[in-house]
């Protein structure tokens, strides 16, 4: 990946750390959080990190400013040919397996518009916060391009197949109240708080056994499945999961009614 200097000293992703939360922040302030090749280079380099990490057992994923992330960087496809589309893919799509396959929740905190790539990028998030004032929309159409960061693998298994071509074909703005009902967005929150908003649930999920979380999000992330391989899915889960440490620990703390204390083992 290859960007120009000034790219790369504006584009950043800034980590902070809430005790087992980890928040991963989208900075490019310029162009409203825009993917640049420098920021999704970093956004790779921090989740890779974060997932590595044996502290970090939630992540939220956000961006600075007014606005989640206003999609591709338009001003850098100048001279693509399909060879660079491809290879630009083909590293989007490594970032986009972590944030899908990776063991930890994520969750998308979101304020303003997340358009375009923003939208793919936050409906591929496990649970979606957003503000009352935010605005997610589909808008490859509109320069002659196809969803991409697997927007067309997570958006209909949010939405259905239905509502995922109305909103992809039609190029519409929906709003905060529509994503909610319609399955893009889970909780909604007053506009300036989907951060705050979003940490006290990555802390909720946090206090979880994360091995139980970890084998969830892996067997959802297969999308969905005939019920026969569901059930030998479950049946493989939940046979590793009463092997583990954290296992005795949840049964022995329901058993002496205090909290659990779980080790991710």
């Amino acid at each position: 990946m290859s960007a120009t200097p000034d790219a790369r000293s504006a584009c950043d992703v800034k980590v902070d750390r809430h005790g087992p939360v980890t928040v991963l922040t989208l900075s490019y302030p310029e162009r409203r959080n825009a993917l640049a090749l420098a920021l999704r280079a970093r956004l790779l380099t921090e989740l890779e990190a974060a997932l590595e990490d044996p502290e970090c057992r939630v992540l939220v994923l956000t961006g600075a400013g007014a606005h989640f992330c206003s999609g591709g960087d338009i001003t850098s496809f100048e001279g693509v040919t399909p060879a660079k589309g491809r290879t630009r893919m083909q590293f989007v799509h490594r970032i986009m397996r972590l944030l899908i396959r990776g063991e930890k929740p994520v969750i998308a905190a979101v304020e303003g518009h997340a358009a375009g790539a923003g939208m793919c990028l936050a409906a591929a998030c496990d649970i979606v916060v957003a503000s009352t004032e935010a605005k997610f929309s589909c808008t490859f159409n509109r320069i002659g391009l196809f969803p991409d960061l697997a927007g067309m693998w997570s958006i209909p298994n949010r939405m259905g197949m239905g509502r995922a071509k109305l909103w992809i074909m039609s190029g519409r703005v929906m709003d905060a109240a529509t994503a909610q009902a319609q399955g893009m967005a889970e909780e909604l929150c007053a506009p300036g708080r989907a951060l705050e908003t979003a940490l006290a649930l990555a802390q909720e999920v946090a206090q979880a056994a994360p091995l139980s979380n970890g084998m969830v999000k892996s067997v959802l992330a297969r999308g969905p499945m005939p019920l026969e391989d569901l059930m030998a899915a479950e049946t493989d889960a939940q046979a590793v999961l009463f092997g583990t440490e954290d296992f005795q620990e949840g049964r022995k703390a329901f058993l002496e009614k205090r909290k659990p204390v779980f080790k991710g083992r």
